[in-house]
């Protein structure tokens, strides 16, 4: 898994050109004219919605096919969304993101929550239990699907953020390369679940999941954790006599942050490596470090003129600060200024602690649900 980019999180929206990228295939590697041709365009994107069959039968209102000109376009979904439109930050990160990978990175979304899709564009439904949805892939082999529940995406609680069909990124027309022309966005979701290039939803009584992970012992319903994270392109060495300077993220899962903390010592032998069950971790001395305010003129550069567009479900309207910072299921940016060191090489931990008081890898350690081992890298002062 390739490390995210130099500068991928040194503001609080990634820039689309450095945005990490985990997918199966690559299909904006196809030329132009064939992109066209399978949909990977505006002008000739569709989806399709198609009720299941024996043994998992369901009941629809309508289908929505290709072949019968009946497939969503993105024409229809974009009037859609001049009435449903929906905005909100996610940041997206792999499922299997260790401390080292730089696997997460932040943006604006806007689309078409999926239950106002299903309302307009395919009416009754029965005997539906999820949603088996998947994108486009030339090869067998690049096949990627993921699922939900249906209530999930019919029922949002009050605050919460609904699934949606996302063609927008960061105030722009979402790219190929990002997953466009559409994707799913599943806010609580790891990456696995927010699908690349959607075209195929089929609305099924099965009760199982059909997500391509969980056949690889991934959890299919994990939601993001609240970890913290070391940029892995940040300085190592310093000066002799210099302070030290290191930042990172925390990404804030569905259950808060309450704090990020630090453990700075001297290298004993381990380099940078704890392991989870070393004795040391109980003699830890957690120091806690601040975390940047929200942005108040300028979110990112992605972004027109670098201001944020109205209607954002977090912020605030006519304040323009966020409901809560920091914002779930989006990332905080930390920085922090140590005084200057012996030389000598010195152990660096970071972890982030939830709303509930619970301290980074807890309270789910099992990395099926995600990885959420602290991060740690060795830091060194020049003699």
């Amino acid at each position: 898994m390739p490390p995210g980019k130099p500068g991928y999180q040194d503001q609080f929206l990634t820039p689309m050109d450095l945005f990490f990228e985990v997918s199966r295939g690559q299909p904006y590697l196809l030329p132009l004219e064939e992109q066209r041709q399978v949909g990977l365009d505006p002008e000739t994107w569709f989806l399709e919605i198609t009720p299941d069959v024996d043994p998992w039968i369901s009941e629809i209102g309508q289908s929505r096919l290709r072949e019968s000109g009946t497939a969503i376009s993105y024409e229809m979904l974009l009037e859609l969304g001049d009435e449903k439109a929906v905005r909100y930050f996610k940041a997206m990160q792999c499922n299997n993101d260790r401390p080292t990978g730089g696997s997460c990175s932040n943006a604006l979304w806007e689309g078409v929550p999926l239950k106002a899709v299903l309302e307009r564009f395919v009416g009754s439904l029965a005997d539906v239990r999820r949603v088996f949805y998947w994108g486009f892939h030339k090869e067998e082999k690049h096949y990627f699907a993921s699922s939900l529940p249906i209530n999930r995406v019919l029922d949002t609680p009050p605050g919460q953020l609904p699934v949606f069909l996302a063609y927008k990124m960061n105030g722009r027309t979402i790219p190929v390369e990002r997953g466009g022309p559409v994707r799913m966005i599943v806010p609580e979701a790891y990456g696995f679940k927010s699908i690349k290039w959607i075209q195929q939803m089929v609305l099924t009584n099965n009760y199982q999941a059909n997500d391509s992970y969980a056949l690889r012992n991934n959890d299919p319903d994990s939601y993001m954790k609240t970890v913290a994270r070391i940029n892995v392109h940040g300085p190592r060495e310093f000066e002799k006599g210099s302070s030290i300077r290191l930042n990172g993220i925390a990404m804030v899962g569905m259950s808060g942050l309450k704090k990020i903390e630090y453990w700075l010592r001297p290298d004993q032998g381990t380099h940078g490596h704890l392991e989870p069950d070393d004795p040391a971790w109980e003699k830890a001395s957690w120091t806690e470090l601040s975390y940047d305010s929200p942005p108040k003129n300028n979110w990112g550069s992605d972004l027109p003129g670098g201001k944020l567009p109205d209607g954002i479900e977090q912020i605030r309207e006519g304040s323009g600060g966020p409901v809560i910072w920091p914002i779930p299921y989006s990332w905080v940016l930390w920085n922090l200024i140590l005084p200057a060191q012996e030389p000598g090489t010195y152990e660096f931990y970071v972890r982030a602690v939830d709303a509930n008081g619970n301290a980074q890898p807890q309270p789910r350690p099992n990395r099926q649900s995600g990885y959420a081992d602290i991060a740690s890298v060795q830091v060194t002062v020049k003699p």
